[in-house]
């Protein structure tokens, strides 16, 4: 377990800390030189039933960023405060912070006792309570580092503190720093958000590269493994450099989903606040400048809560629930606290009914599963980025998501409305195209995907066509689909004279044949023969692959399959390639490539030909 502890310089959070666990957190010779703490300092209290580990965070403003670094997955927090000086700048701004950051408990430590009256230390803490109401439920400590006095009572206070962390996630390291020893090699630091670690295993940085974990030292003890809620340093092995790890990294269990630039966010104002502003954003070990709009107000009064978008001038690695401080766009004062709502924001209609009804539902949402619900709400998402958004592992969603009758399928979750909205539109587009073109017998799976619902997962709209086909709301003939009513057939005459018809295709080997021969072959009008060809084409028996020359639609996929084979086992093909293989004249693989560049299934490049649309004659 992790404890913060944060006050105003020189009030005694160092000497405090040196009486609890009788470590010095100044470790730097800059910091002992000028009596004050710049940087992160860390201390630990082995107990009986677990360590407490110590943050020391700088109480000067110069280097309040160092501070906000220390904390993130921290649930406690000690309030250093001098009973000599009182409350002072320092005091103020750090607790404005730990209230935005909604510490589970927040505990007051009055520090310096031997140097005044026990009426002015009674004094001090009852001027606390009133300049900050919230405190009055925080327990109150009064110590001296000098007497000793009051730090056994602390001590048992905090080593009865209830852990919070939840190792049962998967695993969420924040790096803060970074470094190379002699013999042992890389070495980082930093705090477990989440999850469990052990040695042996691997992690991914957050550029998705991994990294074995060698040895670990948890709570400044060497230990086999590594959990949420404390402070570890991980010995790594990795081929990536030294210099390629920078603070504000991170380790993760899984492969990490893109970092985000642009999120939504419930803000607790600290200061007034205007409709948009500069602010710098600091997440864990991460600092950043952005832009702050709020989405339903024109300004905020200090203490309001509002919704606002939040845009990074550099992304990070954030999820639903996660804690950010924004501080004015000077870094001089501090302006707000933030909870994140949803990261990938949309760029636009941000202000609209729908999305504001959207981000009011997800604010009242009381559980994983409720939340996962109305993300899905009107779309469908990769399980990967809502394990992601729940800090959940993949393989525990399924029984999440099966709560609020969520379908999976092959990587994707989709809600039963959305199915059947997607299909009706199926459905529609079927219905127009058939009123539009009665004499065609119906549209390829890919060319219905592309009409219909470009925008939306391939995978998921072939399986909702299947799933169609399958309640028989659909059919497939040769390949195209059409509604079940939907009929073009030929009559008794025109089934005779296909059956000849197709009796010179089949002598062809798989050549294509013009309009002209075939009408002279079976000694037929030229006009008769073209109107029947293409009536034959329509009901997707031939295909014209050059104006009055036909193919066997059959033919024409199969080679077209053998086309594709051939691309992505070498990358291409050429004319002369196929020419080659097929055994034909120039002249007609020619006409053959460029039927496939002209409908899309190819596209030219020099010499030879690439895949465009490899789906495009699949059945």
């Amino acid at each position: 377990m992790i404890i913060v502890t944060s006050g105003h310089v020189d009030h005694g959070k160092t000497a405090l800390l040196r009486a609890l666990t009788g470590t010095d957190a100044d470790r730097l010779p800059e910091e002992k030189k000028r009596g004050m703490t710049i940087d992160l300092g860390y201390a630990y209290l082995p107990l009986p039933q677990k360590t407490l580990g110590f943050i020391d965070v700088p109480g000067h403003e110069k280097f309040l960023s160092n501070m906000l670094a220390g904390l993130g997955g921290v649930d406690y927090a000690m309030l250093i405060v001098a009973a000599d000086e009182g409350i002072q700048p320092q005091t103020a701004e750090h607790l404005a912070i730990l209230r935005l950051l909604h510490f589970k408990q927040i505990i007051v430590v009055i520090t310096k006792a031997d140097k005044v009256s026990e009426t002015h230390i009674a004094n001090t803490k009852q001027q606390l309570m009133q300049a900050y109401p919230f405190l009055e439920e925080s327990p109150f400590f009064i110590t001296s580092a000098y007497t000793g006095q009051g730090i056994d009572e602390l001590q048992a206070h905090l080593a009865n503190l209830p852990s919070l962390s939840d190792n049962q996630l998967p695993f969420r390291y924040a790096i803060d720093r970074i470094f190379t020893i002699k013999g042992a090699g890389t070495v980082v630091t930093g705090t477990a958000f989440s999850g469990r670690i052990a040695t042996n295993e691997e992690l991914y940085l957050s550029t998705g590269k991994k990294v074995r974990i060698k040895n670990i030292h948890s709570q400044d003890q060497p230990s086999m493994v590594g959990e949420a809620g404390q402070r570890l340093a991980l010995n790594i092995q990795t081929d990536v450099e030294r210099t390629e790890i920078q603070r504000g990294d991170w380790l993760f269990s899984h492969p990490p989903t893109v970092a985000t630039d642009r999120i939504t966010v419930e803000i607790e104002a600290a200061q007034w606040i205007q409709e948009s502003q500069a602010v710098h954003s600091y997440h864990a070990a991460s600092h950043t400048t952005g832009k702050l709009t709020l989405l339903e107000n024109k300004q905020l009064y200090p203490q309001q809560k509002a919704l606002a978008e939040l845009t990074l001038q550099d992304p990070l690695y954030l999820t639903y629930n996660d804690k950010l401080i924004l501080r004015t766009g000077d870094a001089k004062s501090l302006l707000a606290g933030a909870r994140v709502i949803e990261i990938h924001s949309p760029k636009r209609y941000k202000r609209t009914e729908v999305r504001l009804n959207f981000l009011h539902h997800l604010l009242t949402t009381q559980n994983v599963a409720e939340r996962l619900s109305c993300y899905l709400q009107h779309r469908p998402m990769p399980l990967t980025e809502l394990a992601w958004l729940a800090q959940r592992k993949e393989e525990d969603l399924p029984d999440l998501l099966a709560e609020r009758h969520i379908e999976t399928w092959q990587g994707w979750a989709f809600t039963r409305s959305y199915q059947q909205q997607q299909s009706e539109k199926l459905i529609a587009t079927l219905t127009d195209y058939h009123q539009q073109s009665p004499d065609q017998l119906g549209l390829s799976k890919a060319r219905l995907y592309r009409i219909t619902a470009i925008h939306q997962p391939e995978a998921l709209i072939y399986y909702f066509i299947a799933d169609l086909l399958a309640q028989e709301k659909l059919q497939q003939t040769r390949g195209w689909l059409h509604l079940p009513e939907h009929k073009i057939r030929f009559n008794t005459e025109e089934q005779q004279l296909w059956q000849q018809v197709l009796t010179h295709f089949e002598q062809q080997h798989g050549q294509a044949l013009w309009v002209r021969d075939l009408a002279n072959l079976l000694d037929l009008d030229e006009s008769t023969m073209r109107n029947f060809l293409y009536k034959a084409g329509k009901l997707g028996y031939l295909t014209p692959i050059v104006r009055d020359r036909f193919m066997l639609t059959e033919t024409l996929y199969a080679y077209a399959h053998w086309v594709k084979n051939i691309i992505l086992e070498k990358g291409d093909i050429s004319v002369n390639q196929l020419r080659d293989e097929l055994q034909w004249g120039r002249k007609m693989t020619v006409q053959l490539m460029e039927y496939f560049d002209r409908c899309g299934f190819l596209r030219r490049k020099g010499n030879v030909h690439l895949l465009r649309d490899g789906d495009l004659f699949d059945y």
